[in-house]
């Protein structure tokens, strides 16, 4: 059993769906062959494992980790996540509120629009920055082209 919503939903479903390396029912990916498709380390996804992100990895008779095109996309949405900036204790959060079922729904929007709200301070921010550069940079071509004219 892997993590994924209460609904028929996939967590990237903003998203186009995407294709997967191998069909649906076919997708018994080795870890070395999640790390590989994410970029993820053995390691990283080893500690997601442990600390609750990604609990409920199918094994193998012998006890390997078998990753579902399910888990693929649910790594994708962690992704996302972690390019927001929520810190892992959220994530973690995330994924226990997920497991609990529907009633959760409004505590998983409410984290979700927290992280929004952060993303957007952030966007503000770099804007701002993004400013500063520009100008900076205007500066320095304009002082240029004016020396090589004299």
């Amino acid at each position: 059993m892997t993590v994924m919503e209460s609904t028929s939903v996939r967590p990237d479903a903003c998203a186009p769906p995407k294709t997967h390396p191998r069909p649906e029912g076919e997708e018994r990916y080795t870890i070395s062959e999640v790390a590989a498709l994410t970029g993820l380390t053995a390691h990283t996804l080893r500690w997601y494992e442990r600390i609750g992100l990604m609990p409920h990895v199918d094994r193998s008779h012998t006890g390997q980790r078998r990753f579902s095109n399910r888990d693929l996309d649910w790594l994708a949405f962690v992704g996302k996540l972690r390019l927001t900036g929520m810190p892992v204790a959220d994530m973690v959060r995330y994924a226990e509120l997920l497991r609990e079922g529907e009633h959760t729904f409004e505590e998983r929007q409410e984290l979700l629009e927290a992280t929004r709200r952060d993303v957007r301070t952030r966007i503000s921010e770099l804007q701002g920055t993004l400013a500063v550069l520009d100008y900076k940079i205007d500066f320095y071509a304009g002082a240029r082209a004016a020396s090589e004219r004299v």
